[in-house]
C-alpha cells in the first residue's frame, strides 16, 4: 500500500526548490515584535539564524531580495516607529534592498509587492518568515494566484501554539508542520534549509 501523495506529486510537477538563480527571496516579517515582543515564538532564535543563513546565500548569490515587515497601531504590536516594530538585526535590509510595509497577513494585499518581484523578471520565489500558518501561508497561497512558483524554507519559519477547536492547543511545531504540509499539497515545494536551495 503506496502512502499519500501531494496534488503537485501527482500532476508531475517539478518538486525540486527553486535555485537561488531563479528566484527573488521574500522574508516576511522578521521583525524583533517575534524575538522578544508580545508575539515572541518558540525557536524563534534558530529560525531567525536560518533566514539568514538563506539571505546570506542570496546576496553571494546575486539573488534579489525583498523585505515585508507588519505595519501595526503605533503603541501596539509591530509598531512601525518603535523598536518592537524593526527588522530585527540577524536580518537587516542591506542598502538598495526593498523594503515594503504591509497591513494585512498576505504581503501581496495592499502593497506593491507584486511589481517588486516583477521588476526582478524573476517568476519564482523561495519564502522565509513568520509566522507560518499566518503571513507565510497567505503570501503563498496568493502568489499561486499571482503566477509564481514558491518554495518555503522550512527552518527558515516558525509559528507558535494556537487554541484548538473545542478546547486544548496546538503546539507550535505541530502547528508548524501541519501548516507546511497543507502548503506542499498545491502551494509550495518545502525545502528543509538553506543548505538545501541550488545555487
Amino acid at each position: 500500500m503506496t502512502g499519500p501523495k501531494t496534488l503537485l506529486e501527482m500532476s508531475g510537477a517539478p518538486l525540486t526548490p527553486s535555485a537561488l538563480s531563479a528566484a527573488a527571496i521574500v522574508s516576511i516579517d522578521c521583525q524583533n515584535e517575534y524575538v522578544n515582543g508580545a508575539l515572541a515564538l518558540p525557536g524563534v532564535a534558530s529560525a531567525l539564524a536560518e533566514c539568514a543563513r538563506v539571505i546570506a546565500a542570496a546576496r553571494a548569490a546575486g539573488t534579489p531580495i525583498i523585505h515585508i515587515a507588519h505595519r501595526g497601531k503605533s503603541g501596539g504590536a509591530f509598531d512601525p516607529d518603535a523598536p518592537r516594530g524593526q527588522i530585527a538585526e540577524p536580518v537587516k535590509p542591506a542598502e538598495g534592498e526593498t523594503v515594503i510595509w504591509k497591513p494585512l497577513p498576505n504581503a501581496f494585499a495592499q502593497t506593491d509587492l507584486d511589481a517588486a518581484v516583477k521588476a526582478t523578471g524573476r517568476k519564482e520565489l523561495i519564502l522565509v518568515g513568520f509566522m507560518t500558518h499566518m503571513c507565510v501561508s497567505s503570501t503563498a497561497r496568493a502568489a499561486l494566484d499571482l503566477g509564481y512558483r514558491c518554495t518555503i524554507v522550512e527552518s527558515a519559519c516558525a509559528t507558535r501554539d494556537l487554541p484548538a477547536p473545542g478546547g486544548g492547543t496546538i503546539g507550535a511545531a505541530e502547528l508548524h508542520r501541519a501548516s507546511l504540509a497543507a502548503l506542499a499539497d498545491r502551494f509550495a515545494i518545502i525545502a528543509p534549509n538553506a543548505a538545501s536551495l541550488p545555487a
